[in-house]
């Protein structure tokens, strides 16, 4: 490892202005509130209500854990920082969240996939539907999500800490993530970018290309059915899922398909608030707001919400 002259790092937020911060410390701890309640409850329900031990929320609750690591690697530094005039992190503690961000991010892209494919087998192979989507199946793809991004992140976080960072220290960002980190280190990044740049193709292209193609199949063998009811159906069970998709990845492609000389500070603290405060709070009340299943789980774990 070089050695480093850095031992911490500055984060910028939006403003200095005492309002504005007050104002965005209530509005932090609300989303932060709301994505590991919302996101603990439906851990909770699928565990707890043999309904909804099916594969769509299996992967579910794998959605809810990536989003709790999420907002928990992130948002407790950004409302720390909020209160505190020194708003810095330790390099060990840029490092970590680095680490934890990244796993996060890309586990959530490789799980969509994971998921457009169970929507894939349940509409356009129905009949086979049980042994496709066994539970054996099932636990080898989350095994393998949680396995894959673990070692993209490792990789790549290990080749930050190889890193030297001499000054300045200052990271125009709220958290520390690879593209703002890499533009203040004092070594050649050749290394780091070829790297960035795969996992990127990887992650977010080649995931998001076969989501559409899983979705044009999909597609293909709902208009097939012949009632309009069954075609309602077969949509509802898919819309969900298409809505969380593209609202994450209109966040991460900018983010981190964006060229590392390309990079705007002021938009990209933008779309992060998207991506890790608000999309893991929407998610919980996206899947259940629209599914009678999770609401009837609901009922059944609080009696107090059937009146």
């Amino acid at each position: 490892m070089l050695s480093t002259q850095v031992t911490e790092f500055v984060l910028q937020g939006f403003s200095d202005s005492v309002p504005l911060r007050i104002l965005l410390f209530g509005t932090f701890f609300s989303l932060y509130t709301a994505a590991l309640t919302g996101n603990i409850l439906i851990t909770v329900l699928v565990i707890c209500s043999s309904i909804l031990h099916t594969p769509m929320y299996f992967f579910l609750v794998n959605l809810s854990m990536l989003d709790i690591m999420c907002t928990t690697s992130v948002l407790p530094k950004v409302l720390e920082n909020l209160v505190s005039e020194k708003k810095t992190i330790s390099y060990g503690g840029c490092m970590a969240q680095v680490y934890f961000l990244t796993w996060s991010v890309s586990g959530e892209l490789l799980l969509f996939t994971a998921m457009a494919y169970d929507r894939y087998v349940a509409i356009c192979h129905p009949l086979h539907y049980s042994t496709m989507m066994s539970k054996k199946i099932c636990v080898l793809l989350a095994v393998g999500v949680w396995s894959i991004c673990g070692l993209n992140t490792t990789i790549n976080t290990g080749l930050m800490i190889q890193l030297s960072f001499c000054g300045p220290n200052t990271i125009n960002q709220l958290f520390c993530e690879i593209p703002p980190v890499l533009l203040l280190s004092c070594t050649s990044t050749y290394v780091n970018d070829i790297m960035t740049v795969l996992a990127d193709v990887f992650f977010s292209v080649l995931n998001f290309l076969l989501i559409i193609v899983s979705y044009c199949f999909i597609i293909s063998s709902i208009m097939k059915i012949r009632t309009r009811e069954g075609k309602k159906r077969a949509f509802s069970t898919c819309s969900t899922h298409l809505i969380v998709v593209t609202m994450y990845y209109c966040t991460v492609f900018y983010d981190y398909i964006s060229p590392i000389s390309s990079y705007s500070p002021e938009r990209a603290k933008l779309v992060a608030v998207l991506y890790t405060a608000v999309s893991p709070t929407l998610n919980p009340l996206i899947y259940t707001l629209r599914n009678k299943d999770v609401r009837e789980a609901l009922r059944k774990l609080f009696p107090f919400l059937r009146n």
